[in-house]
C-alpha cells in the first residue's frame, strides 16, 4: 500500500505515555480483544459491556489537552496520520456530492488506557469510536495483535481497522447511529444483536467504499486487498466465537460472520457506492 502518497490529517492527537489521570479502568489479563470475547460469550454488544465498565467523563477532560509533536522517525503513526487523511479527502468528496460537507474526526492515539466522553476505557476494547466526541481512538497494540495472533498483517489490513471506524463517524454524522440506538433500546437482546451487526456491516462497507477511491487513485498493490479480507474474516463473530469456546451462537452476533464483513466490505470496495450499503434494508 503506497500509504506514503496520501494526504496528511492534521486531525490526530498523540497521547501515547501520557498519563490518564482519574482512577482508570483496571481489566486485568485478557489481551486486546478481551471485551469483543466477553460480547460473543454473553450476547452482548460491545458498546454495552464499555458503557458498564467506563466512569463517566466530566465534559472538560474531553476537550483536547496538551499533545505531543508527532515523533520522527515512527512509521506506525505516520501511517496512522497518512490514511486517516485519505479518508477525509475521500468522503469529503463524497459529501459535497451530496450536497453537504464533511466534518472529520479526530483520532485518538493512546497506549494502554484512554479517556474519552464515553468515560475512561482500557486497550482491551480495541479500536472505538465514541459518538459524544467524534473522536476515534486506538492503542496502536491493536495491530500487532491483528498480524499475529490473528494472522492479518499488512498495511491494508490495519487501513481497513481505520476505514471502519470511520464509517461509523459517517454514520454517526448522517444520524444513523442514533436512530439504530433509539430501536436498540425497544428490542430483546437479541433483536437488539441483530440491529448492531447491520450497524457494523454497513461501517464495512463504508470501509470498502474509502478502499475503492484508494484503487482507483493506484495506491494499493499487489496483495492489499487480500490483506483486508483476511483481516475482515479473522474478526468474524463466528470465528472468534468457534476460537473462544468451541461453537457458534449466531443469536449472540453483534458485528457479523466472517463470512458477512467480506460480503459486505466487498460491496463498497468493488462499486464505490455509498447507496449499496444499505444493509439495513438487506435480508438476514
Amino acid at each position: 500500500m503506497r500509504w506514503r502518497d496520501m494526504r496528511r490529517s492534521e486531525n490526530v492527537e498523540d497521547r501515547r505515555g501520557m498519563p490518564m489521570g482519574g482512577a482508570g479502568l483496571k481489566l486485568g489479563g485478557g489481551g486486546i480483544l478481551l471485551i469483543v470475547v466477553l460480547s460473543l460469550l454473553t450476547g452482548t454488544n460491545p458498546l454495552d459491556i464499555l458503557g458498564g465498565l467506563v466512569e463517566e467523563a466530566p465534559p472538560s477532560s474531553v476537550e483536547s489537552g496538551p499533545q505531543r509533536k508527532r515523533p520522527q522517525d515512527d512509521p506506525h503513526a505516520d501511517f496512522i496520520w497518512d490514511s486517516l487523511g485519505d479518508t477525509e479527502d475521500t468522503w469529503s468528496r463524497m459529501f459535497e456530492q451530496g450536497g453537504g460537507t464533511y466534518e472529520p474526526p479526530r483520532l485518538v492515539l493512546f497506549s494502554g488506557a484512554v479517556q474519552s466522553a464515553c468515560g475512561q476505557a482500557s486497550s482491551a476494547v480495541g479500536p472505538f469510536y465514541c459518538p459524544p466526541d467524534r473522536r476515534v481512538y486506538l492503542d496502536l497494540q491493536f495491530f500487532r495483535e491483528l498480524s499475529e495472533r490473528f494472522g492479518a498483517p499488512g498495511d491494508f489490513a490495519r487501513a481497513y481497522v481505520v476505514a471502519h471506524e470511520i464509517g461509523h463517524h459517517v454514520q454517526n454524522l448522517l444520524g444513523t447511529s442514533e436512530r439504530v440506538q433509539q430501536q436498540r433500546s425497544r428490542m430483546d437482546q437479541a433483536g437488539a444483536n441483530a440491529l448492531s451487526v447491520r450497524l457494523e456491516l454497513q461501517a464495512d462497507c463504508y470501509a470498502g467504499v474509502w478502499g475503492f477511491s484508494a484503487a482507483r487513485r493506484n495506491i494499493l498493490e499487489p496483495g492489499d486487498v487480500e490483506a483486508a479480507l483476511a483481516a475482515a474474516t479473522a474478526i468474524g463473530d463466528d470465528r472468534l466465537q468457534k476460537q473462544s469456546r468451541g461453537y457458534v451462537v449466531p443469536e449472540s452476533f453483534t458485528h457479523g460472520s466472517s463470512a458477512q464483513r467480506v460480503k459486505w466490505f466487498r460491496t463498497g470496495l468493488e462499486s464505490g457506492d455509498v447507496r449499496r450499503c444499505d444493509t439495513f434494508a438487506a435480508r438476514p
